[in-house]
């Protein structure tokens, strides 16, 4: 039997079912050798040798391989059909190659797991493609290189933080520079005027302001509440008539199938899945035989699926919905990864409803896939946009309705590509218009759109007497309610989504579709960025190396620069460069710049970030007093300073007379609320002992009496959740420093009941029984019957707790037994019998593969000595089973035996 290696278990299985018994198929779980992580892995010195080392956990693949290839002298590598792909097939043929002598090893790519495709490719044998092996070296020796070489330097100089990369530097970038556009970012005011429109048939429309004065608006043309009430009252003052009407057609053309980047985009739209979820999703339906290879930069289609798509539209929503000839989609992309097709489905006619996908993440994104697919195939949409003018005699002033009518909904039925911005099309049906006729005030029409452009907390609606204008922050309203003056505020370029990242690196040449979703997990698995709410925030740790980069490394965050060293890789993997080439220039510079930083001073450097960053560290403040002067002894300058732990935060430069220090970013702004006002004396108590509060690695706390050689640990307590610093007081910090609280004797058993504030949170104990309190406030009202309330209801629920639901289900374990990733105290886990393995934090839960859990329960299976006993766990009922029969065949024996010594008799 030929022996067949793929990468992964799940993907072997579906291969080996189409394949049949005359091969043998096998898994190499990913990559099974890598750079060992440490400094001469790659070596410049000696044309760029590199030394690779086989993972431990691929031995034993290895070892299964190896075996299956003594009674066959046929090895086929079928990995993926890209440059990742191609070098796991290297890297097998270099692990095996002692085995390999007098075999015949091929190599084959299919772009889907269907049973024609594999079938297909085992007819086109051909040889690991070295022009690809080289791109994949060049790739892996950069980023090596970068990452041994920059990082050291980022540790010795810019204390705290981790690491960088050689692309997640440059996208870092790209979050931290929007961050700052915002900051700076400065609101212009405008204002708009709209007016609803009767016709004489009594059916109303909305049209907005476009001429006043005789003059064509521009968009900050009316820029005051002053103006804007002028604008409405000369609308109002005059008689409007229908100038013209015009009717155009229009259509609307469907997107493109999908590649890597826009279902990235797509899914992030229209399900919230960030990048790594949606690539665990969408290879779970490939290994499944449902889609086509999901890391591609082509777009355009096969043309037996376009015809298959074409037939599958036609079947189910008719001929008219069919085009008259097939939709041709071209490439954007340079090299398209090597000229792979789209993401589609292998059978056109398996609807999402006709298919059982139990897993919702891979049941939603297999949708989404057939909808853009089958949609990319169907005629297009035919619109009517309608514009009507509608002006004033004298030709002061003018406004404009504008409304579009669906005449035939083509591949809108299926799909309707998502939209990053909230701007939309007007789609509005406007009624019957007529040239010339009046066009009336809807007395009272704008009434509610009044009243929500004037829904501030401050605003103040005037009250105006009959035909007079109402006037509310925001908003401006005739006396009939028809002409409405509304108050907008130009908006800062809105902070990036997962999705709208991956555009613009995309839009930049940064990265390519096997990168994307790494890319973006790594700088949050840094904590260089957090996702609030769907978009990407930088942390303060962020700033500081992308700062120091731009300021140190200048070049190598540029984003040409990266594009440009990106279409070089392209340029190997089509075999018109030498890798070691590319190597050997990036090498000259980039070891020059590294050396070049050697003799930078700490200081040094933090005062350059300082410089750079502060307009962020030292926001402007209200009273317009130097943002930079110390608000705890008014005399000392702020400066970035870092800790001993690691890490950087704003420190007076009067210290140690004064220890006032704040993080980065202070929340609430920088006058007299930062954090942590470290050593402020609150006051004393009735012992004389100073009461001050602190800034602790934990966070502000409060403190009694000073450190002594007889205490070296005075009273401490701290600053509860929702506390700010800047509002403590001396009564605060002595009802901190006297919890826990004594409430009074248990009535049942006299024991003591108290409240307190815990790791936890706010709560009440009797014995070992501890209840929530659901505020820090009451933990200084509480009494003694609410107190005993919450005791006993705790107590009812008993300290069980009930089965954790998993988060989701991911099949079979090899040796039996469902595996599941479930909700941990201190973590997501996956579970397998009784083996719970850490998810590792670089791994999201609901993006965990079936493969990566196999892995995780097993190792840890394995440092436990249970991996033998679980992986020949018999159930207990089948042990129950084994037993009665068992005892029945010793009966049996026995009998057998009192019967043949009675014969002997």
């Amino acid at each position: 039997m030929a022996v067949v290696v793929v990468e992964s278990p799940a993907k072997a299985k579906t291969i080996n079912k189409y394949l049949g018994s005359d091969y043998t198929v096998l898994a190499s779980y990913g990559h099974v050798r890598d750079l060992p992580p440490k400094d001469g892995s790659v070596d410049p010195e000696h044309d760029f040798a590199m030394k690779w080392e086989v993972a431990s956990d691929s031995k034993k693949h290895i070892r299964a391989i190896t075996e299956a290839l003594k009674d066959d002298d046929t090895l086929i590598l079928a990995t993926d059909p890209d440059r990742e792909g191609e070098a796991i097939s290297w890297h097998l043929e270099q692990a095996l190659e002692k085995k390999l002598k007098g075999k015949n090893v091929s190599r084959v790519t299919f772009n889907a797991i269907t049973k024609a495709a594999i079938q297909e490719a085992m007819k086109h044998p051909r040889q690991v493609d070295d022009a690809l092996v080289e791109a994949y070296l060049a790739r892996r020796a950069l980023d090596y290189l970068v990452g041994f070489n920059l990082s050291p330097v980022l540790w010795r100089k810019l204390p705290g933080a981790k690491s960088a990369g050689r692309v997640q530097s440059v996208c870092l970038r790209l979050i931290v520079e929007r961050e700052m556009e915002i900051e700076a970012f400065q609101p212009r005011e405008y204002w708009s005027v709209a007016a609803r429109l009767t016709t004489p048939r009594g059916q109303d429309y909305e049209a907005r302001l476009t001429v006043l004065a005789g003059k064509k608006l521009e968009r900050y043309d009316i820029a005051t509440a002053e103006a804007a009430e002028l604008a409405v009252h000369a609308v109002t003052s005059r008689a409007l008539t229908v100038q013209s009407v015009e009717a155009k057609p229009a259509a609307r053309n469907p997107s493109a199938p999908f590649m890597t980047s826009t279902l990235q985009q797509e899914a992030s739209r229209k399900f919230g899945m960030g990048a790594r979820a949606t690539m665990s999703a969408a290879q779970r339906l490939y290994e499944a035989g449902h889609i086509t290879y999901m890391r591609t930069d082509g777009i355009d289609m096969a043309p037996e699926a376009v015809m298959a798509a074409r037939d599958a539209i036609k079947d189910r929503f008719g001929a008219a919905y069919v085009p008259d000839s097939p939709r041709m989609y071209k490439n954007k992309a340079k090299n398209a990864q090597e000229a792979h097709e789209c993401i589609r489905p292998t059978d056109m006619s398996a609807a999402p409803d006709k298919l059982r996908i139990a897993d919702a993440d891979q049941r939603k994104l297999y949708d989404l896939i057939w909808k853009r697919t089958i949609a990319s195939q169907m005629a297009a949409a035919r619109l009517e946009r309608t514009t009507v003018e509608i002006g004033s005699a004298d030709g002061q002033v003018g406004l404009r309705a504008t409304g579009q009518v669906v005449l035939f909904d083509g591949f809108l039925k299926v799909y309707e590509e998502g939209r990053d911005d909230d701007g939309d099309e007007d789609s509005a049906r406007l009624p019957q218009i007529m040239e010339g006729e009046a066009a009336g005030f809807a007395a009272g029409a704008l009434e509610d759109q009044f009243a929500k452009a004037a829904s501030t907390d401050d605003s103040v609606i005037e009250e105006a007497a009959p035909g007079q204008m109402r006037r509310a922050k925001g908003a401006i309203l005739d006396g009939k309610g028809a002409v409405l003056g509304a108050q907008h505020f130009t908006q800062p370029p809105p902070r990036y989504t997962e999705a709208t990242l991956v555009k613009r690196m995309e839009e930049l040449g940064i990265g390519r579709p096997s990168t994307y979703a790494s890319i973006v997990t790594t700088i949050q698995n840094r904590e260089y960025v957090r996702k609030d709410k769907g978009r990407l925030i930088p942390e303060d740790k962020g700033r500081l190396v992308t700062a120091f980069l731009s300021n140190y490394f200048r070049r190598y965050v540029e984003y040409d620069f990266t594009a440009g060293l990106e279409e070089q890789l392209d340029d190997v993997s089509a075999g018109e460069r030498d890798y070691k080439e590319v190597l050997a220039r990036f090498w000259r510079d980039f070891s020059a710049a590294i050396a070049e930083t050697s003799e930078l001073r700490i200081g040094e450097v933090l005062d350059k970030i300082d410089e750079v960053l502060a307009p962020h560290l030292y926001p402007p403040r209200p009273d317009g007093s130097d943002p930079r002067i110390c608000p705890l002894c008014g005399e000392g300058r702020l400066h970035l300073k870092t800790a001993r732990s690691g890490g950087a935060f704003i420190g007076c430069g009067n210290y140690p007379e004064c220890r006032y220090t704040r993080p980065l970013s202070a929340p609430g702004g920088e006058d007299g609320a930062a954090l942590a006002m470290d050593g402020k004396v609150l006051g004393h108590d009735e012992n004389g002992e100073p009461i001050s509060l602190r800034n602790g690695r934990f966070g502000p706390y409060v403190q009694r009496g000073e450190a002594t050689e007889e205490q070296p640990k005075p009273p401490r307590a701290s600053l509860p959740k929702g506390w700010s610093p800047a509002d403590m007081d001396l009564e605060k910090a002595l009802m901190l420093l006297s919890l826990p609280r004594p409430i009074g004797p248990h009535p049942d058993d006299g024991e003591p009941v108290e409240a307190g504030i815990g790791r936890y949170g706010p709560y009440v104990k009797h014995n070992r029984t501890y209840a929530n309190l659901p505020e820090v406030d009451e933990v200084f009202t509480i009494g003694m019957n609410r107190a005993v309330e919450l005791i006993a209801e705790k107590a009812s629920r008993g300290r069980g707790r009930a089965a954790a639901e998993p988060i989701k289900e991911l099949g079979e374990h090899p040796d039996g037994g469902v595996i599941q990733v479930m909700p941990g105290r201190y973590g997501p886990y996956v579970k397998w019998e009784k083996v719970n393995a850490t998810l590792p934090k670089d791994i999201e839960p609901e993006a965990v593969t079936y493969e990566e859990a196999v892995t995780l329960v097993n190792e840890k299976a394995a440092k436990g000595g249970k991996r033998k006993a679980a992986a020949k766990k018999t159930p207990a009922k089948a042990k129950t089973t084994k037993a009665k029969t068992a005892a029945k065949t010793t009966k049996a024996k026995t009998t057998k035996a009192k019967a043949a010594a009675k014969d002997a008799e």
